[in-house]
């Protein structure tokens, strides 16, 4: 006897309550491989971004300029944008009198924070769904597996001899809704594990940098009220 065994045949053969557990599930993994792409060119355009300003960054150029030139790109994203937020404070409050540069720093790491909980919340954007599908979707597969395989039990009831070819069939069905539930499952797993490991690379390269900004900037505040004090002395 030639079984077919296709997706479809299963899923035109299975009771109401397992064809929407499969639909369900069929969504979700569509949805869920949706966001593992869009989140994985983000990812990667954030990475190359971020190490293309470093590099311009510790180039050694003038920050000033180099402020400049990044607030003309309209695709500054990650350390770019945390660079703008730290450097626009800090000559906002560089130029007002009577100004410590224990406060201006302040001020300037506190906008990083700021910008940085951002540049966060764009990184981590869509995770929580894989992480839903990823946890959900095993569950959501087995109950169509136990709803349908208690439906076969149940119409083998008014046989009066039941065969494994009579059961066969009905269970085989019901389980392809695990394997669906675990096909939407794995790749979202797999992917939230990926990106969240990627993200906190990114997070800790952004810690870094401001960390080594922020003495960057200190020095230059501490030099330009030290000039001014002299000027003012002499």
């Amino acid at each position: 006897m030639n079984i077919d065994s296709s997706f479809l045949t299963y899923f035109l053969n299975a009771g109401l309550v397992v064809k929407l557990v499969l639909l369900l599930l069929v969504s979700a993994s569509i949805i869920s491989w949706t966001y593992i792409v869009q989140r994985g060119f983000y990812l990667s355009d954030t990475r190359t971004e971020t190490l293309e300003f470093e590099e311009k960054f510790w180039s050694g150029g003038d920050l000033a300029k180099l402020y400049n030139e990044s607030l003309k790109n309209s695709q500054s994203a990650g350390v770019e944008l945390i660079f703008q937020a730290g450097f626009k404070e800090f000559l906002r409050l560089h130029k007002q009198a009577g100004m410590s540069a224990d406060a201006i720093m302040e001020s300037a790491r506190r906008a990083m924070r700021v910008a940085q909980m951002r540049e966060q919340d764009k990184l981590e954007m869509h995770l929580p769904v894989l992480a839903t599908v990823g946890s959900t979707s095993p569950f959501v597969g087995l109950f169509g597996t136990v709803w349908g395989i208690m439906l076969s039990f149940r119409a083998l009831a008014n046989v009066q001899q039941a065969t494994i070819a009579m059961v066969a069939p009905g269970i085989a069905e019901a389980l392809v809704a695990t394997a669906m539930g675990l096909f939407a499952a794995i790749p979202a797993v797999v992917a939230y594990n990926r990106y969240a490991n990627d993200i906190n690379r990114l997070l800790s390269r952004y810690d870094s940098f401001q960390e080594e900004f922020s003495n960057i900037l200190l020095r230059q505040a501490q030099m330009s009220l030290s000039r001014t004090q002299v000027e003012v002395e002499g």
